[in-house]
């Protein structure tokens, strides 16, 4: 069997318009991104970026303060702390989570709080950006874009709230809904698990070294935590850009939502044009929908 051709892409975005179901483009994925104007990419600021670095190499998630204000704060002064430093990846289940930090812990927390009210939606208001998509959702009445991330909203409601897909980040929680506080993340590294939406208050993405992440050993213990501690991943560090020094910063860009170059691409991934593809789909799911960020040139 001949392999699928690889997408060599991060995931990003922000909102605009709905997407409608037009009739595809002609172009492919890489021309359509190597044709995109500058005007539609949006740098990244340092304050939103986390660097989480690894013994094999640096992990950087997007927060998303809109959803996750308190538990993006919260981690802040964790991170300002250094709380993070020296703790492990403790858990990696297979098709699941990767999950990292240590809620017990007893090191300095920088006035961060040990409780948190859930952050699991909130209450979207009329001008607040949403890019929606055309197709029909199994988990939410209407799935779309929000600041960069997959999210998902309920008209009657009125709650928004971000989506399960692969490389979001969440805050690790015991049963009762305010014991997550950030000092224990996960990051899904396998199918979506959209069961998990408004249970788990998600604060961001990966955006690089997603692979790092998933190519984990497993862990073979109860839902996939280490059994040894000679089994866990050190954390070297943990910071927010503004919290580095300007010469340990990447600068990353993020491909608009509210932009031409990104209605094709999505339309491009509905129905697929090229060779291999005999019957495109016509259709597709939020978490399916790639989210490229580059290096800003």
């Amino acid at each position: 069997m001949r392999r699928l051709p690889a997408l060599i892409l991060s995931l990003g975005l922000t909102a605009g318009s709905a997407l409608g179901a037009t009739s595809p483009p002609p172009q492919s994925l890489d021309a359509i991104l190597s044709s995109a104007p500058a005007s539609a990419w949006r740098d990244i600021p340092q304050d939103r970026l986390i660097y989480l670095r690894l013994p094999k190499g640096l992990v950087v998630i997007e927060v998303a303060p809109r959803f996750a204000p308190d538990h993006v704060a919260n981690l802040r002064l964790l991170a300002g702390a250094r709380f993070f430093d020296g703790l492990t990846v403790a858990r990696v289940q297979d098709d699941y989570v990767v999950q990292w930090g240590d809620a017990e812990a007893r090191r300095p927390r920088g006035g961060a709080l040990e409780r948190l009210p859930p952050e699991f939606d909130h209450r979207f208001t009329a001008d607040e950006p949403f890019t929606a998509l055309p197709d029909l959702d199994t988990y939410a009445p209407q799935t779309g874009f929000t600041d960069g991330f997959p999210a998902a909203r309920d008209p009657l409601s009125g709650q928004a709230w971000l989506t399960h897909c692969y490389g979001m980040v969440g805050v690790g929680r015991d049963n009762a809904a305010d014991s997550g506080d950030a000092s224990e993340l996960y990051a899904v590294i396998g199918q979506a698990p959209r069961q998990l939406d408004r249970n788990v208050a998600l604060m961001g993405r990966v955006i690089e070294g997603i692979d790092i992440l998933s190519s984990l050993p497993r862990g073979h213990g109860p839902l996939g935590f280490y059994e040894k501690a000679s089994e866990h991943t050190a954390i070297l560090s943990l910071a927010f850009g503004d919290q580095l020094p300007a010469d340990r910063q990447v600068h990353f860009q993020a491909l608009r939502t509210d932009s031409s170059t990104f209605q094709a691409l999505v339309q491009n991934r509905r129905y697929r044009q090229d060779a291999w593809y005999k019957a495109p789909a016509g259709r597709i799911d939020v978490c399916n929908v790639p989210l490229p960020v580059r290096v800003a040139p």
